[in-house]
């Protein structure tokens, strides 16, 4: 999983080199090119064995030895689509390439016609619907307000154990740019623009405003977007209480808790904070765990009785409730949220009130889709595409934005 830094168990393979005289494959996180040649050149292994990164990029051997390196579709580890559909018995495929597993059905061949095509909104969706599109000849311009692409990939790749988004990014940038691709940031277009303009196809890719709940005193100086928090607009205190417990509370909460570099960006940080003992001087190679301790103490809240980080993924949810028990948080459950104010945050536990002594409350309370534009053009007769958060706003699903835009893109 993404948490797991680049190559952190090749030492294993490394070790046995030394033990047996058979040829030795290694393997796990290894997903560019550079890393799989270090470990061959220090001597760590044979031969280097991916399966992930060739679902993420089936072309990844070709663009690795012809130097376009920065032309691969990099695997990123989250398990949202290969082992998590796996294990439940659907077909494998993969978030940033959802053709895999698809071959014979989703295909990008080219346009029987050429068009003209808008897409609005350059976040996981409007970047897919985009280069797919463009792929496939189409005359492409993407619009987003922001000054950069990425949408709340923005925010997903500063989240520690998730900056493998960072190479998402990298890879569309590069795709954007070959395809000619008209980008245009800063730039926020209404219905009346895209008339005017004579796109033949809107996209409206538009995605996610954060939802804000009916709180006494939501709008108290401690209150924080989840967004605030994230991009550094605010500081959280020492004392932070988290409202909603889905994915995004989950996310800020590791955010909250840990330092950079992550323990994905640093190995001997991983192995503390997991107790692996890379000498193997402990049985099993297995030693107490040890994590960096927490600058800030953490509730995380929900209103519903079901357990915690039940809706992450079925191969990773584990290791977020396991990695934010490690910093200590506090997991709660069954929550009524009353009011906050200076004294703090008010709840009602089994009917018992509570007060949480919080410098900061973050509302990670779920989303409401941004479809004003959409909504604005349809009143007008005008045709238009809605795809990923703008369509629908079930907590942040890049895999099946992603999994829109393409086959939009196939359709047009």
């Amino acid at each position: 999983m993404t948490r797991v830094p680049r190559a952190a168990f090749a030492w294993v393979t490394k070790k046995l080199k030394g033990e047996v005289a058979l040829p030795l494959c290694t393997t796990n996180r290894i997903n560019m090119p550079d890393v799989a040649e270090s470990l061959l050149a220090d001597g760590t292994a044979d031969m280097v064995s991916m399966a992930r990164p060739f679902l993420a990029d089936p072309e990844f051997v070709n663009k690795a030895a012809s130097a376009r390196v920065d032309e691969i579709n990099t695997c990123i580890a989250c398990n949202q689509a290969c082992l998590d559909h796996t294990f439940q018995w659907k077909r494998a495929s993969c978030l940033v390439n959802p053709r895999a597993g698809h071959e014979t059905k989703l295909n990008f061949g080219p346009a029987k016609k050429i068009r003209d095509i808008a897409v609005v909104g350059a976040g996981p969706a409007g970047l897919e619907a985009a280069t797919r599109l463009a792929e496939r000849g189409h005359r492409v311009t993407l619009f987003d307000g922001a000054s950069e692409i990425g949408g709340q990939f923005n925010m997903a790749k500063r989240i520690p154990g998730k900056e493998e988004f960072y190479e998402t990014l990298r890879y569309y940038a590069r795709k954007l740019e070959l395809l000619g691709v008209d980008i245009r940031l800063n730039t926020l277009v209404d219905a009346d623009d895209l008339v005017a303009m004579g796109f033949d196809e809107r996209v409206i890719a538009t995605g996610v405003n954060p939802r804000t709940p009916a709180i006494e005193g939501i709008e108290h100086p401690s209150v924080a977007s989840y967004i605030d928090i994230i991009t550094g607009r605010v500081e959280a205190g020492r004392r932070v209480a988290v409202i909603g417990a889905g994915g995004i509370g989950f996310d800020v909460s590791e955010f909250l808790t840990h330092t950079r570099p992550s323990p994905a960006e640093d190995k001997q940080k991983f192995f503390d904070e997991w107790g692996v003992d890379p000498t193997l001087t402990h049985e099993a190679g297995l030693i107490k765990p040890d994590p960096e301790p927490s600058p800030r103490e953490v509730w995380l809240l929900q209103r519903t009785d079901a357990k915690p980080g039940k809706g992450l993924g079925k191969t990773s949810g584990w290791a977020h409730r396991a990695s934010l028990k490690h910093k200590g948080v506090h997991m709660m459950g069954g929550v009524t949220y009353e009011r906050i104010d200076d004294a703090g945050l008010h709840i009602r536990v089994d009917d018992q009130p509570q007060v949480l002594d919080v410098d900061t409350v973050v509302i990670c309370a779920g989303q409401q889709t941004r479809r004003e534009l959409a909504d604005t053009l349809g009143a007008r007769g005008v045709k238009t595409h809605v795809i990923g958060g703008a369509q629908l706003a079930a907590e942040l699903d890049a895999k099946r934005a992603i999994r829109e835009a393409a086959e939009l893109a196939a359709a047009l």
